[in-house]
């Protein structure tokens, strides 16, 4: 996410209230988390386990609950709870913004697309030429639709990124400021979730095909042409190539990428990045032909035991 304009290190962290370690004019263009971020953005870490992936990525400032040696070229944000500041910094440049009518004022609708009855369409949505949104869908802020997309009835695109830390008194949310992008000629069906990114987008490319009732986590990116069956659960920060088939009750673990033309088959479970151009099937997923061969071994086990007794 990047500020409307920007700003400095010391602007920064009296909004935040919290000292830095850096040149007091140091540019900040931007906060993202750390699998998106860009130089002059903030990352944000407060786990030991994480600081040395957090000082070396390409954010310039590092939002962190310990003073460290600062990496040459950065600049440092000293706060005892990075997670609450880093919320604070959401709010401040992304507040919620409440709706007074069902299609925001300032929401852009292209010519030729169809809004049916009962939709909800946020502040600073944009929605190309030739769309058909249907009855009871919710697009919330600043979603981002193409040309020739159609969405089905209850579908809803923008809610916040299911991201929470677990404090002693209850879980506290992570603030989404981030976006929902459909790209051109993108079918979703009914029921569908996807939700916005924490800083970024969550994206569908051109001319991808969700079924009903899927489930899309913050910040994945999901490729051109792909098929997605229903009631698949896609975690957050996935990236899934283009040409990519996933069959009925799919669930995919969160941070993972699915190679382009891969075909995942139906009630399997993906617990780690999968090759390009292979058929996987199964919990924990695997190539196809191998899958088969073990269950297929597996069933000539009772006669092998029976063999085993006779001897």
């Amino acid at each position: 996410m990047k500020f409307p304009k920007p700003h400095t290190l010391k602007s920064i962290a009296k909004l935040i209230n919290c000292e830095f370690v850096g040149d007091s004019d140091f540019p900040v263009l931007g906060m993202n988390e750390i699998h998106v971020v860009e130089p002059g953005d903030i990352v944000f870490v407060d786990h030991p386990k994480y600081y040395d992936k957090a000082l070396q990525s390409a954010a310039t400032i590092v939002l962190i609950n310990k003073e460290v040696e600062c990496p040459d070229g950065k600049a440092l944000l000293i706060s005892d709870d990075p997670f609450r500041d880093f919320n604070k910094l959401t709010e401040h440049f992304k507040p919620f913004r409440p709706s007074n009518s069902a299609i925001a004022d300032d929401a852009k609708i292209g010519e030729g697309t169809i809004i049916q009855p009962n939709c909800f369409i946020g502040n600073n949505v944009s929605i190309g030429k030739n769309c058909i949104i249907h009855s009871n869908v919710s697009i919330y802020d600043d979603t981002v639709i193409g040309n020739n997309v159609t969405i089905h009835a209850g579908t809803v695109l923008g809610a916040s990124a299911f991201y929470y830390k677990n404090r002693p008194e209850a879980y506290d949310q992570l603030k989404s400021g981030g976006r929902v992008v459909i790209e051109d000629n993108v079918d979703i069906g009914s029921l569908c979730s996807i939700d916005k990114g924490v800083t970024g987008d969550t994206t569908i490319g051109e001319g991808s095909k969700l079924d009903n009732q899927i489930q899309v986590g913050h910040d994945t990116v999901i490729g051109k042409k792909c098929l997605i069956a229903s009631q698949t659960g896609i975690a957050g920060c996935v990236v899934i190539g283009d040409n990519v088939t996933i069959w009925g009750q799919v669930g995919i673990t969160s941070g993972i990428t699915i190679g382009e033309k891969v075909v995942i088959s139906a009630q399997s479970g993906v617990s780690k990045s999968l090759e390009a151009n292979k058929h996987y099937f199964g919990t924990p997923a695997e190539d196809f032909r191998t899958k088969y061969k073990e269950l297929a071994s597996i069933k000539q086990i009772p006669d092998i035991l029976k063999k085993l007794k006779d001897l």
